[in-house]
């Protein structure tokens, strides 16, 4: 299977934010674990209908994929968040403006914030990772 940007910058995220986790607590960095994408869409839809599964969790870093339909219910977070679009098309709101999406776009959205994803196709689907603190990193 070939290797796609998205996942690149995917695998970055979460060796990056591992390895601070793990520099901070002073320990060293087990072997990651793998998931893919098949397992984590073989979830959806969860036993309640969610529209996202959970995958791997380290810390304060919880990886996991998100395929809504028809609409984005989602309400803001508790962490700071960015989106690693796999497929389909839309518009995201951030709280402030829209902008267009695409697979392998990244979208950044700080803790709190209101955001949704909005006209997007019936294939969308995106990984989503949850990182750092409780309201969010702070400059």
């Amino acid at each position: 299977m070939p290797v796609t940007k998205s996942y690149l910058l995917l695998l970055s995220i979460i060796l990056l934010c591992t390895g601070f986790n793990a520099a901070a607590q002073n320990t060293t960095i087990p072997t990651p674990t793998r998931t893919t994408l098949a397992e984590m869409l073989a979830k959806i839809p969860g036993p309640n209908g969610e529209r996202y599964a959970e995958g791997m969790e380290r810390g304060s870093l919880r990886l996991l994929v998100y395929a809504p339909r028809g609409n984005d219910p989602q309400t803001p977070h508790q962490q700071d968040e960015v989106y690693i679009v796999v497929k389909g098309t839309g518009t995201f709101f951030d709280g402030t403006q829209r902008v267009s999406f695409e697979p392998n776009d990244v979208l950044f959205v700080p803790a709190g914030a209101e955001h949704r994803f909005e006209n997007f196709s019936d294939d969308f689907v995106a990984w989503v990772v949850f990182y750092g603190p409780k309201g969010g990193e702070k400059d």
